[in-house]
Order: structure tokens, then C-alpha cells, then sequence
């Protein structure tokens, strides 16, 4: 397996983390009253992960000038 297709694995599995967090985060803030600091730590995760997703997509696909 080469650099790109385990970038594109990692890259898989922190969308798909990504979109559970929304879902917990989702579920934690319809069910008043909610514990606030769970629900800003799963923000931050939240964040992070986004951050990875661009860092590894723009690894992948970089913005060449042509």
C-alpha cells in the first residue's frame, strides 16, 4: 500500500468520525439538561478532525497553479 492509498484510508476514517461526532453532538444537545463540557470537548474533537480532513486533503490534492 503507498503513501497516498493509506492517506486516503485515514482520510475515510475521519470523515466517518466526523459525521458520528455530529450525530453524538446532535443527540447530547436535544436532551436537556446536558452535560456542557461533554458537549464542548466533542466540539473541539470535532474541530481537530476537521482540521486533519483538510490537512490529509490537501496533502492528497494539492492546489497546483497552473
Amino acid at each position: 500500500m503507498d503513501e497516498r492509498e493509506e492517506l486516503q484510508e485515514k482520510l475515510d476514517l475521519l470523515r466517518a468520525e466526523h459525521r458520528d461526532l455530529d450525530d453524538v453532538i446532535s443527540r447530547v444537545s436535544e436532551n436537556p439538561p446536558f452535560d456542557q463540557l461533554q458537549l464542548s470537548r466533542l466540539k473541539k474533537r470535532k474541530l481537530v478532525l476537521k482540521d486533519q480532513i483538510i490537512w490529509i486533503e490537501d496533502k492528497l490534492y494539492p492546489d497546483i497553479i497552473a
